[in-house]
């Protein structure tokens, strides 16, 4: 019985469950939409492929596929490896769930949004040596097919596809990649490397890595940082959700204006270009939301508590 609790207590066995439940999960979720295709009466990728011609809009079976991939990748093996540890307190209960709570991190973000702007227009411009220009060939075709199919998606001027939009790009990506990144993966690695700060971007490399836009890798990453920050000093991994959602359903939103003015995804993109003064702003007022909410989060949340040895500066 101890060498069972023991290795119920092994991160690394946890690290290794929640992989093969990946795996698990995202095969059975590729044999339910093979099935899905047959019953259409078509190829899978065919069916992925297939545009309109009178809008270049992706079909409903687009949505359908990247549903599924964001419960079968990420919400299914993060639920079934919560079933299996319930002694861990991976969606913790001891959080702070006022409105403060919520809107500091979505505060945040938008007092960001400059500098990750000017971060995203460097990251844009990367160029790898000459001796990995097949690397950089290579990444250059994933952004620009992710770039197309993005393209086809929430560039729209139809309700419905908005809609779709907000549910498949803004609501199902922020609690499935949250229950999983934040949830599962941070508390395992928090355990592996024994620093919660170092978890948090470790994960948040891994959770820009997985999204394989490497031309859009470092403000992921930022995000994902954000993210875990969120969860780490609210002690509610719900506050990253909401900030995940708004800043997924941000883009869609602005998606659906641009496509009413008739602007395609090349304005949608276009990395607006601010005075220094405005980044210098962007700085000092995303660093005054961040301390002052820092402030709160110590009197609500620990109160008396707080010491040096506190999960906040570990």
């Amino acid at each position: 019985m101890d060498a069972l609790d023991r290795q119920l207590k092994n991160p690394w066995t946890d690290l290794l469950t929640l992989f093969v439940l990946l795996l698990l999960c995202t095969i059975g979720i590729q044999f339910f939409l093979l099935v899905a295709a047959w019953a259409f009466g078509k190829d899978l990728v065919d069916l992925m492929r297939t545009v309109s011609e009178n809008t270049g809009e992706v079909n409903y079976f687009s949505y359908l596929v990247l549903a599924s991939g964001s419960l079968g990748t990420f919400l299914l093996p993060a639920y079934f490896f919560y079933q299996r540890r319930t002694d861990v307190n991976f969606l913790t209960k001891d959080s702070l769930t006022g409105w403060r709570a919520y809107g500091g991190p979505v505060l945040f973000l938008f007092a960001l949004a400059p500098i990750m702007n000017l971060i995203g227009e460097w990251n844009m411009q990367m160029a790898l040596p000459d001796s990995l220009g097949g690397v950089e060939e290579w990444m250059r075709r994933q952004e620009d097919n992710m770039a197309q199919l993005t393209s086809q998606i929430v560039m729209t001027k139809r309700w419905d596809r908005l809609l779709l939009n907000i549910i498949v790009i803004g609501f199902l990506p922020a609690i499935c990649e949250e229950f999983f990144f934040r949830g599962a993966l941070q508390n395992i690695f928090k355990r592996i490397v024994k620093s919660e700060v170092a978890a948090i971007w470790l994960v948040g490399f891994i959770f820009s890595l997985i999204h394989f836009q490497f031309y859009g890798f470092f403000p992921r990453l930022l995000l994902g940082v954000i993210f875990g920050y969120a969860v780490l000093w609210t002690k509610n991994i719900w506050t990253a959700v909401l900030a995940h959602f708004v800043n997924n359903t941000t883009v869609v939103l602005l998606a659906f204006y641009f496509a009413q003015q008739g602007k395609g995804y090349d304005a949608l993109m276009e990395v607006d270009t601010y005075p220094i003064i405005m980044y210098l702003g962007s700085f000092v007022f995303s660093a005054m939301i961040g301390f002052v909410f820092y402030q709160y989060i110590k009197k609500e949340l620990y109160g008396k508590r707080l010491d040096k040895n506190s999960d906040l500066f570990k």
